[in-house]
């Protein structure tokens, strides 16, 4: 028998054994199991990586977006033109995108019957553009009316909420420092109007930020110095503990830097941990479907040993033989990746609209911005994903088919007819 010949007729009696035919209801049946088993594992394996992926774009893309990726801070009285020195200094590195200024204090936001304590923020609106991607999270105002209104305060939706106010509506911010006059010491404060409001997602950007500008913030906190600190916007976030190192270094006595791992570092560490646990979790779901690919392969040998001997005695060689189950579990990974791909795209595009039915049928939130930085599940798809899950799923089912394929090529045939 040739070559070409012994390729087709592996391939030719390969494709009968997983298709469902009247004559191989057990053979069609475990090819079925074992497809559904592949499929099934596929599909829960690229639906958890991209809700991963998602968290860890959501950290990386939105939340870091505004928040500074490092900060400069010093309680030194620098005078303009020296923070003007600092800032060209910072810009001179080639992995600094922006800088802007910040002046970052402790006040109090106060309405009828609320007051809440925040953390202020006065920026100069047109840099924060530069610096922050806190205007594409705004879902009324705009961050640029901070330029146009003194005594405007840019709040987050939640904040909103529990002061009742929106855009238009007016607050009072009190800063902590107390003017002392002969008589009692009085809190300063000032009436501000909202001129935006943002959502992010995230419970400590939400109900705890409020955004001023430069002027009222000094002017609000008695302060003496231009601004406070320095946000820097790096290329790579993931940098910015080791840029902080650098820049110490370089940074004038009396400056601290601080950077976003202090305060989400944990989190994101966590995200990265539990994707590599889940996904060796998920990979070892699919190593158990192949070994189910294993032992159908095996019961497939015994259920055709006449069949073998038949061919045997008909001039095929034990490596057609070995080929012909060989290339039956190639064809039930194929089959079973498709359909896990499939499902596992669509599922993982429909996640989110899935978790958010949940929460109207159950009626609780599944994540609550208390414990996790969103409150929605994200998702993304990465091909990387795709490409690596589906070229690992079809090595395990090759992988899977070397066992059985050398029984079935060592049957001998006038054993296996004598036995029927």
């Amino acid at each position: 028998m040739s070559k070409v010949s012994s390729l087709w007729l592996a391939r030719h009696i390969a494709s009968r054994y997983v298709s469902v035919g009247k004559r191989s209801q057990l053979v069609s049946f475990m090819s079925a199991i074992s497809i559904f088993g592949l499929a099934l594992g596929v599909t829960i394996l690229i639906t958890v990586l991209s809700v991963m992926n998602g968290f860890d774009r959501e950290v990386r893309e939105n939340i870091l977006g505004i928040m500074p990726h490092i900060t400069l801070s010093t309680q030194e009285n620098f005078s303009l033109q020296r923070w003007q020195e600092v800032e060209q200094m910072v810009l001179q590195r080639p992995d600094v995108e922006a800088v802007a200024p910040l002046i970052e204090q402790t006040g109090i936001v106060s309405s009828a019957g609320f007051s809440k304590g925040v953390l202020v923020n006065g920026v100069d609106a047109g840099q924060e553009q530069n610096i922050s991607l806190l205007n594409q999270f705004m879902v009324a105002g705009s961050l640029a009316d901070l330029s146009r209104e003194r005594w405007g305060v840019v709040i987050g939706r939640t904040l909103a909420d529990n002061l009742g106010v929106t855009v238009g509506d007016r607050l009072d911010l009190f800063s902590l420092a107390v003017n002392v006059n002969p008589l009692t010491p009085l809190p300063s404060y000032r009436a501000f109007t909202v001129v935006g409001i943002f959502r992010v997602g995230t419970e400590e950007l939400d109900s705890d930020l409020a955004v001023i500008n430069l002027a009222a913030a000094r002017a609000l906190f008695k302060l003496r110095n231009p601004y406070t600190g320095i946000r820097v916007r790096l290329q790579d976030v993931l940098r910015a503990d080791q840029v902080r190192l650098e820049l110490q270094s370089e940074m004038p006595p009396g400056f601290q830097l601080s950077t976003w791992t202090q305060l989400f570092g944990g989190i994101y560490d966590n995200i990265l941990f539990s994707r590599t646990i889940v996904g060796l979790m998920l990979w070892l779901l699919v190593a158990v479907a192949a070994f189910n690919l294993v032992v159908s392969l095996i019961m497939v040998v015994r259920d055709k040993r006449s069949d073998i001997a038949i061919l045997r005695t008909m001039g095929a060689s034990p490596t057609t033989i070995g080929r012909i189950f060989m290339l039956q579990g190639f064809m039930v990974g194929i089959i079973g990746v498709a359909i896990g791909l499939v499902l596992g795209v669509l599922a993982a595009l429909g996640v989110g609209d899935l978790a958010r039915l949940l929460e109207s049928w159950l009626g609780f939130q599944l994540l609550s911005a208390d414990v996790y930085p969103i409150d929605f599940l994200p998702s993304q798809i990465k091909l990387s994903d795709l490409l690596g899950i589906s070229v690992g799923v079809l090595l395990l089912s090759v992988a899977a088919t070397i066992y059985p394929a050398r029984r079935a090529a060592a049957v001998h045939p006038a054993e296996a007819l004598r036995t029927e």
